[in-house]
């Protein structure tokens, strides 16, 4: 089977590998669809904190069944997602039900190899029907949500003050779904082009652009109160650290966006908000259903989402026009 490895930063070889061989208990999924991810973006660049090369990449996808055991409620031919965590079921976090911060976990693409290949092997616990969805749609659900998953740990209520920093699929995710639960959205981005989308397809309140009298702009927009909810999803510790100022008094800031190192904030600053920090990982099986049912009732806006397209074969040597800020890019979705 055709198969695209990251040997190191920037490296990205096409070889021939032999079909992975299904174990008991796991699904063989012929892969159709698999997004592009910022971590695989970053795995390319060399700026993924958790990854060891070589790897193959890709961890949003959506396949064909090929192989399945009898019992697993799966057949040939069956048109599934993959859930991309691969969680242990026993440690602490998923014992609380929280498998997306399993202590032992494994990300297809990142902890291990991942979907830029014809086929893929995976327990059949993390396989499920795309039931009344497309495949292009169910490829575009693990970072959808990623957003769903840091817009319910904000618990984001109905006529709060939103802000998302940071405009790419994630920060696109957790506006979309902020705006379902009914909050004003306000998106700030360095990009104009990304801007321009969260105002003409997702419907956000306002968009600020980064720069000169941005935050003016932000407390004017809210009578000089901020947000009762701000999203981080630049991977910038900068902005990380800026985006604290823009909580309002007793409001929640959520990291959804990671860097390595460490990031620092005003301990006075922060506790006369009484404000409340939260990281946000991955996302669950709750989150997957969230954006499933709203994808079918039409509130997503997928076929604008889905802005590039290329072929398995044709990723060595077109990938690295997606960092490229003129291509316009929100997602791409590579084609098996």
């Amino acid at each position: 089977m055709l198969t695209v490895t990251c040997e190191s930063p920037g490296t990205l070889v096409a070889q021939q590998h032999p079909r992975p061989v299904r174990a008991d208990r796991e699904v063989l999924v012929r892969v159709k669809r698999v997004g592009v991810c910022g971590t695989d973006l970053h795995i390319f660049t060399g700026h993924q904190p958790y990854l060891k090369y070589p790897r193959v990449m890709g961890h949003e996808l959506s396949g064909i069944v090929e192989e399945a055991d009898a019992d697993s409620g799966l057949a040939q031919g069956d048109a599934v997602y993959v859930m991309p965590y691969m969680s242990c079921g026993h440690c602490i976090a998923c014992r609380q039900g929280k498998p997306n911060c399993c202590v032992r976990i494994e990300v297809l693409g990142v902890h291990r190899d991942g979907a830029f290949a014809e086929f893929i092997s995976v327990p059949q616990r993390f396989v499920a029907k795309a039931e009344g969805i497309t495949l292009d749609q169910a490829a575009m659900l693990e970072f959808l949500a990623i957003g769903a998953h840091a817009v319910r740990r904000g618990e984001v209520a109905s006529g709060q003050r939103v802000l998302v920093v940071g405009a790419g699929p994630i920060g696109l995710g957790a506006m979309i779904f902020a705006k379902l639960r009914g909050a004003v959205v306000t998106a700030i981005d360095n990009r104009k082009d990304r801007l321009a989308f969260a105002l003409n397809q997702l419907g956000v309140a306002a968009a600020v652009p980064l720069g000169e009298g941005d935050e003016e702009e932000l407390s004017r927009l809210t009578e000089g109160e901020f947000f009762d909810v701000v999203f981080d999803a630049t991977g910038s510790a900068q902005a990380m650290e800026r985006g604290f100022r823009f909580i309002a008094h007793g409001g929640r800031y959520v990291l959804v966006s990671i860097v390595q190192g460490a990031i620092s904030f005003s301990d006075p600053e922060f506790h006369k908000r009484e404000a409340t920090l939260l990281s946000s990982r991955n996302a669950t099986t709750e989150d997957f259903e969230t954006v499933m049912k709203a994808i079918r009732e039409g509130l997503v806006p997928d076929a604008a989402l889905a802005t590039h397209r290329m072929a398995l074969a044709d990723v060595p040597a077109s990938f690295s026009r997606l960092l490229d800020p003129s291509e316009g890019v929100i997602k791409a979705l590579i084609e098996c």
